[in-house]
């Protein structure tokens, strides 16, 4: 029996990483992590989701041209659900781009997560489509990238492994704004996850967070056996920012601005380009962001959210 599929509308939000460690590169070529992701509603990406021809199987259109293939995340999301479960809808999806390209804020990853629970949500065992544990479809998610478990959760999280071992962090950001900026640059994770390699030969990242000048301690976590060395002291730390910077002198120099203006706070997020900061006073936020000029753009986080 074919499976129905009624027209939805998808928001997919972005991340950005409070904390990011690289340990280690492991034989499978992926890397050990410890990360903190904390989940943005905007920027937003936006899959406009409606029925297809029978047989169709997965039509997608992106508003961005050369995003529309069978390499999108959003397109193997569908394949990688059709073939673990035999769910296979015929489905329509548009996918309108907003959060940008390289940014290090994850948009393809959420765009996939985003499809993926509407996959598992609307899996009707009438029509033969069995949904999965949550277990089972964080699992699938961690096969498709290290980001696309966390935006299964949407919410804090601590992560390990490549990124699929999430545990809820007790993260409270209510008293600051955050604000987002959003150059023209594009880096490549690939990249820059090689030149890490380059400069740690050894393949182990060290566990002391050195560029952590003019950070303050404002993220509070439960203590877990596995996250307990990174629970004391400063807490803003990307391990790619000695890759990416010498390479994008561009990004350290919108780090440091921001920081000039008064944040608390303020880095890469991801393995670039975006960079964010934390800042008490909103009004020298809004004018951290006056200053970046279009790239940057202000949030303000109305709520703690909590494990």
């Amino acid at each position: 029996m074919a499976q129905s599929v009624a027209p939805t509308t998808l928001r997919a939000g972005c991340k950005i990483n409070l904390y990011l460690e690289i340990l280690a590169r492991r034989e499978d070529g992926y890397h050990e992590l410890r990360t903190l992701f904390h989940p943005l509603p905007e920027p937003r990406d936006t899959l406009h989701v409606a029925p297809a021809a029978s047989g169709a199987g997965l039509r997608l259109e992106c508003d961005r041209p050369g995003l529309d293939g069978e390499d999108n995340l959003v397109a193997r999301a569908w394949r990688a659900f059709a073939e673990r479960t035999g769910c296979a809808p015929d489905v329509s999806v548009r996918l309108e781009k907003r959060i940008p390209l390289g940014a290090g804020l994850g948009g393809g990853s959420s765009d996939a997560a985003a499809l993926l629970g509407w996959l598992n949500a609307t899996a009707a065992p009438a029509a033969g489509c069995a949904p999965l544990a949550d277990e089972e479809l964080t699992a699938l998610a961690a096969t498709l990238g290290a980001d696309v478990p966390f935006f299964l959760l949407t919410r804090p999280a601590w992560a390990g492994g490549i990124g699929e071992r999430l545990r809820p962090a007790a993260v409270d950001l209510a008293d600051f704004t955050l604000v987002l900026v959003c150059p023209d640059v594009h880096v490549s994770t690939a990249w820059a996850y090689g030149r890490w390699d380059e400069l740690h030969p050894g393949k182990d990242a060290g566990r002391e967070p050195r560029d952590v000048q003019g950070q303050q301690t404002f993220l509070t976590s439960e203590t877990r056996e596995d996250m307990s060395p990174i629970l004391h002291g400063p807490r803003l730390f990307n391990s790619f920012e000695a890759a990416v910077f010498p390479r994008y002198p561009e990004l350290r120099a919108i780090k440091e601005r921001l920081l000039a203006h008064g944040a608390a706070g303020a880095l890469m997020s991801g393995s670039g380009a975006s960079v964010f900061a934390l800042f008490r006073d909103p009004e020298a936020a809004r004018e951290a962001a006056r200053a970046e000029g279009r790239r940057a753009a202000v949030h303000c986080i109305e709520q703690a959210t909590g494990v």
